[in-house]
């Protein structure tokens, strides 16, 4: 393996052309004085970006699977074939500020004991993105973590991301960096497994911070680095709605199974079920109300994603996994 390399950036695509050269273009505009490389998996899309990337990043290595391998398999393909010491893992609907890989880069040169890095991420109007750090899923934290709550409680230590309201420049450690933008050493990815499998998108991140730390190693946040994550560019190309809420249970569901143990798993999964329940009884009240079109379209949507999330709940809910 060549490690003269200081970084190898994975990127995997699905559906997400566009976003994908604008990704690319801030990497490379923002890469100075980093060896490095860029690789880049269409995950069986095949929406366009084998021959942007040819014509527009010839330096890319690109690959092309026959088959959606979810996002976890598809990291792990590239990072078999990396080079760098190091291993970025980003999102194609990202875009790279200033001196952020640089800055990651730096931390984990200075922390010996560094698991996995992560920035600051930004929304598209340049907002913090509060869910840019995590704490490892419980029943606690899932069954509190509505917005609403996050929003009036943003520095409630169930979050899992304090250390985004302080002020303080130095790398802070925390629980979960977020898989959107996440640098670990190459050595340590290869001695905890790389990401878990089993996991189709959403958690996979979660587990390998959870991995790393278990090593011994500590995941930090970077605040002085800053990328904007716009968010949402795979699953929400899908023609199912309430896509992204079923498939971020399940897959939070076997963190705990993997993690915490099936009866854990399992007490999580009925208290969901009440928590469903709630929620519809909840939300019937309005319904039969006279309110205006919009208002209704939005508690039938929020009812329909708390019917689905019961049904999955009880086991009445079969998975289409497409998105990656």
């Amino acid at each position: 393996m060549n490690q003269a390399l200081d970084l190898s950036i994975v990127i995997i695509n699905w559906n997400s052309v566009g976003l994908l050269r604008q990704c690319l273009r801030t990497v490379y505009a923002n890469i100075s004085g980093v060896a490095s490389e860029i690789i880049v998996i269409d995950n069986a899309s095949y929406d366009g970006c084998a021959e942007m990337v040819v014509a527009e990043f010839p330096s890319v290595r690109f690959f092309q699977s026959e088959r959606n391998l979810g996002f976890a398999a598809a990291n792990n393909v590239c990072a078999e074939r990396a080079t760098g010491r190091n291993l970025l893992f980003l999102n194609p609907d990202t875009e790279i500020l200033g001196s952020a890989l640089q800055a990651m880069l730096a931390c984990i040169d200075a922390k010996k004991d560094a698991g996995a890095v992560g920035p600051k991420l930004l929304n598209s109007d340049g907002s913090l993105q509060v869910t840019c750090l995590q704490p490892y899923p419980s029943v606690m934290n899932q069954l509190v973590g509505a917005a609403r709550l996050q929003a009036m409680f943003p520095k409630w230590s169930v979050w899992g991301n304090g250390v985004l309201f302080e002020e303080d420049s130095r790398p802070r450690p925390v629980e979960g960096v977020v898989g959107a933008c996440m640098m670990v050493d190459a050595g340590a990815f290869r001695e905890v497994g790389g990401f878990h499998t089993g996991y189709f998108m959403y958690a996979e991140d979660m587990d390998l911070c959870y991995k790393l730390e278990k090593t011994g190693r500590t995941n930090y946040y970077v605040g002085t680095a800053s990328v904007v994550h716009h968010g949402g560019s795979s699953s929400g190309r899908q023609a199912d709605p309430h896509f992204s809420t079923i498939v971020m249970r399940d897959s939070i569901q076997s963190f705990m199974r993997i993690h915490r143990g099936p009866v854990y798993a399992t007490f999580f999964r009925s208290l969901t079920a009440l928590a469903a329940l709630i929620r519809m009884g909840l939300l019937t009240v309005p319904l039969l109300l006279p309110v205006d079109a919009e208002r209704r379209r939005q508690l039938r949507h929020s009812f329909g994603k708390w019917l689905r999330v019961f049904r999955w709940a009880i086991g009445n809910q079969t998975l289409v996994r497409r998105a990656a």
